[in-house]
């Protein structure tokens, strides 16, 4: 990853409007972290991420920041809720999941890799596997061809799937399901606990050709993958490149006078050290969360960032504070992203033959009304966008559908007013309740 933090921005920009300390934060911190992997390894043992802190309302973006950030760099990224974890000694999830579940993500991203790697391989292993199967299947098709050329023609059908949907019988390997020990804890495999010593037990299937060729292109990747390989590699990108995101970290903090049913402090305690830095057994090997990056976010609308214990607070450096939205965010929102909640409503409806435009005014007079609930009722960010278009959108989406010719239709200011009023009018009257 050389991208640099001006370019990492950029490429926020493409999908989260404003909140650029925060943006400007993470950017940083990735930038030091591809910094600190030229290093020698002497110097690299040394230097430790700066966590941060979001601090905001919900719906500015504070998850999609993390979430887009560590799709960027192919990062294996989770997110948790801190209030999800319960103090040692309770009924509930230990802190150290969340780094079990990074190692998941991990594994995840690595397989997926290697797979794509050795798919070439694998693909020619499964044309020839089918093809055996649909030469036999239509050898009464076959006249006077001879075997060679009739394969070679339903290799080129196969190839331009003309036989996708064709139903044929194959042999699969029946893997055997894994079994959970303790809810939310370690799996285990009963078929692989005795390794390659029992043959692998396999089954008859009929599925379609489409199916098979997946299903035959999974199986021998699996035999080309090194699983060891993998696991080391996970690990390693679990330690190095890990980013954990804990959300609502507002929730935990609070002094024990407060009444909690759960120790917050105690919550604090525990997730303490796996930020400081610990080691965590997973059953793929030890993991040092050292070098992962932690990024905690909250609204911290009832206790602030200082209601953390002093300890926490320290191994959270960095501190940004995300905009509640305005009127021209919500604008911006609802026009210039890639995946734009206005383009997402007109791709939705275009199945349905519903050529759907808005005008300019239409779409102030809606980030209008969005900035006003917010600020009248629970500021719940660009998720209002949401309930708005559903309302206003109610009545196409309800009659839209059946073999009707491609309709056009402009929403425009008028249309706006006409069918949100119930929602304007309740708007206008809690600008005067007290």
């Amino acid at each position: 990853m050389s991208l640099s933090p001006k370019q990492i921005v950029n490429e926020l920009d493409k999908y989260i409007i404003g909140q650029d300390k925060a943006k400007r934060a993470v950017a940083i911190a990735l930038r030091n972290r591809y910094r600190r992997s030229q290093l020698s390894e002497a110097d690299r043992e040394e230097i430790t991420p700066k966590n941060i802190i979001m601090k905001g309302p919900t719906g500015v973006g504070k998850t999609e920041i993390a979430r887009r950030l560590a799709k960027l760099v192919k990062a294996p990224f989770i997110k948790v809720e801190a209030t999800k974890y319960t103090e040692v000694g309770y009924v509930g999830r230990d802190v150290e999941s969340m780094v079990r579940d990074l190692v998941e993500c991990s594994i995840r991203l690595v397989r997926e890799e290697k797979m794509k790697e050795v798919a070439v391989k694998a693909e020619g292993v499964a044309e020839k596997r089918i093809v055996a199967v649909l030469s036999e299947m239509k050898k009464a098709e076959r006249g006077e061809l001879s075997k060679e050329v009739f394969d070679a023609r339903l290799l080129e059908d196969l190839r331009a799937g003309k036989l996708d949907d064709t139903q044929i019988e194959i042999e699969v390997v029946d893997a055997p399901k894994s079994m959970e020990i303790v809810p939310g804890g370690a799996e285990i495999n009963i078929g692989s606990i005795f390794g390659d010593m029992l043959p692998k037990k396999k089954k008859r299937r009929k599925m379609s050709v489409k199916q098979a060729m997946q299903q035959i292109i999974d199986e021998e990747s699996e035999k080309l993958i090194d699983n060891d390989s993998v696991n080391a590699e996970a690990l390693s990108r679990a330690e190095e490149q890990g980013i954990i995101f804990i959300d609502e970290i507002d929730k935990i903090a609070g002094k024990a006078n407060q009444g909690a049913d759960v120790s917050r402090e105690g919550v604090q305690r525990d997730i303490l050290p796996i930020v400081e830095g610990c080691t965590v057994m997973t059953k793929y090997g030890p993991v040092k969360t050292d070098f992962i990056l932690f990024i905690a976010a909250g609204a911290f609308h009832i206790s602030k960032v200082e209601d953390l214990i002093p300890e926490l607070q320290g191994r959270f450096p960095i501190n940004v504070e995300l905009e509640s939205l305005t009127k021209e965010d919500f604008i911006k929102i609802l026009t210039q992203p890639q995946n734009a909640i206005t383009s997402q409503y007109e791709k939705l409806l275009a199945v349905d033959n519903i050529d759907l435009k808005f005008t300019d005014d239409a779409i102030e007079e809606i980030a209008s009304i969005s900035e006003d609930m917010n600020a009248t009722s629970e500021d719940i960010g660009a998720r209002r966008l949401h309930t708005v278009m559903e309302y206003l959108l109610e009545d196409i989406s309800f009659n839209a559908g059946g073999d009707y010719p491609t309709v056009q239709v402009k929403i425009d200011k008028k249309y706006v007013d006409e069918h949100l009023a119930t929602m304007i009018q309740n708007r206008d009257l809690k600008k005067y309740v007290l």
